[in-house]
């Protein structure tokens, strides 16, 4: 496994492999890796014949009041995680090599990008959306991995390629959970114990909006209200949102008459959590 800084040298050393043919998967990361991130490497080296791994913990999409500071960097074990899998190259460049001196370009995200995260956190898209842009022209891959568990994201970087006729291909991998249905996210490592309990309540809340289809509710008013009601009786300290959306563009649906997603994000003690479900219509 190759770990790089430069920019310029691993874009040499990836074009080189391209040209050759070798189909090459990339999966940006913040580091602070779990099974999740490892999943995403698994099914880019399944399906690719090149796995990059990034580990940056971009400052633009924090704002002010967030946890840049104290975001887990665990770097030693990220490599070693990494090297065991049999990822082949990791990008780990600095702050100077992503933004030098005199940066002031971003991106303006896409209409996906204004609800939900993009209210509550903003400038965070416009942080997302520039940081995966220059990972995209510094690493020549052919596919991007990234966790549905950050649907909202997902949405606004497959957007982002579109309206932008960017060459690469966005693959969305399923969700991986804790065997009691915790989504795994770096930030469960600021959970106590009893905030860890807590912090199931998020997938019971889904859980619950899937149980009420299956069941034959149609009222997305009426859902949405029972998995505000579960987070309340966990209870976690704050709900964001709790909430039926377009599964393509994030917006609130009234109706039930094609799949839709259930979104939340909720305060579990001082840690933020989201998370999200493809709900099935039957």
């Amino acid at each position: 496994m190759k770990v790089l800084s430069s920019p310029e040298e691993i874009y040499a050393q990836l074009d080189f492999l391209r040209r050759q043919g070798n189909r090459i998967g990339l999966v940006p990361t913040m580091g602070a890796l779990h099974d999740g991130h490892l999943s995403l490497v698994r099914e880019a080296k399944r399906e690719c014949d090149i796995a990059v791994t990034t580990i940056f913990v971009n400052p633009s999409q924090f704002g002010p009041n967030e946890d840049f500071a104290k975001y887990p960097r665990t770097l030693d074990s990220d490599l070693e995680q990494l090297s065991a899998i049999g990822c082949d190259f990791v990008f780990v460049p600095s702050n100077d090599h992503i933004y030098p001196p005199g940066h002031t370009t971003f991106i303006e995200p896409p209409a996906v990008a204004a609800n939900w995260e993009g209210k509550i956190r903003p400038g965070h898209f416009r942080g997302v959306a520039t940081i995966v842009l220059k990972l995209f022209n510094m690493l020549p891959a052919r596919v991007a991995y990234f966790g549905r568990k950050d649907y909202q994201q997902v949405a606004v970087i497959s957007a982002m390629v579109r309206d932008l006729n960017v060459p690469i291909l966005i693959q969305p991998c399923e969700t991986v959970r804790e065997p009691d249905g915790l989504a795994m996210s770096s930030r469960n490592r600021y959970l106590s114990a009893a905030d860890r309990v807590r912090a199931i309540g998020l997938w019971h809340a889904l859980s619950k909006a899937q149980s009420m289809i299956d069941d034959g509710f149609r009222n997305v008013a009426q859902i949405e209200s029972a998995m505000r009601e579960i987070l309340n009786k966990v209870p976690v300290d704050s709900i964001d949102y709790a909430a039926i959306v377009d599964p393509e563009s994030m917006e609130p649906r009234t109706d039930l008459d094609s799949p839709v997603v259930a979104i939340i994000a909720a305060r579990v003690g001082t840690t933020r959590l989201i998370d999200n479900s493809l709900l099935r219509i039957q």
